[in-house]
């Protein structure tokens, strides 16, 4: 049997050396950096994405949209029904597939916008001048990369068809 020394700072239980957390600590406190900025909007971060996917692609099916933010389509069902009530958008059975809901911009949605454009400008001042633009972009990169890394795994490991290519540079 190997013994290991539980208070190694270097061992793999140690907290600092997981992958996992400084993710997680960082997806908290840029949850917590967006909150005042998105709070005005009336939106959620998650509901957030929602709209930047939405204002980018245009009408897309809930299960795309799912798999485009990498949520569980169960968790996107209720966030979109409390958009809908909110006038942000509108969930209608895709014509050509019943089986599918599509989801589609209202007016205040689309109006809603010109007002978010502020999020990432005070966000860039935040955080990617501070990193620099080189930093920045090699860290979203990087990222990225490990994004499509964990959803081929996952994909493999449920035995999905293969996952969405990989996501689009234009992801800020």
């Amino acid at each position: 049997m190997v013994e290991t020394d539980t208070h190694d700072a270097s061992g793999l239980l140690c907290l600092d050396s997981q992958l996992c957390f400084p993710l997680y600590a960082a997806t908290n406190l840029l949850g917590r950096m967006y909150r005042p900025l998105l709070d005005p909007l009336g939106l959620t971060y998650s509901q957030y994405l929602v709209m930047l996917v939405l204002w980018e692609e245009g009408p897309i099916h809930v299960g795309g949209l799912a798999r485009r933010l990498h949520i569980d389509s169960g968790t996107m069902t209720p966030m979109l029904k409390r958009m809908e009530k909110l006038g942000l958008l509108t969930r209608t059975r895709d014509r050509a597939d019943e089986r599918h809901v599509m989801v589609h911009l209202t007016p205040d949605g689309v109006a809603l916008r010109t007002r978010a454009a502020e999020v990432p400008v005070a966000l860039s001042g935040r955080i990617g001048d501070r990193l620099g633009p080189g930093a920045a972009e090699a860290l979203r990169t990087a990222v990225r990369d490990l994004v499509d890394l964990l959803a081929a795994d996952l994909a493999n490991i449920s035995g999905d068809a293969a996952p969405q290519a990989a996501l689009p540079h234009s992801i800020k």
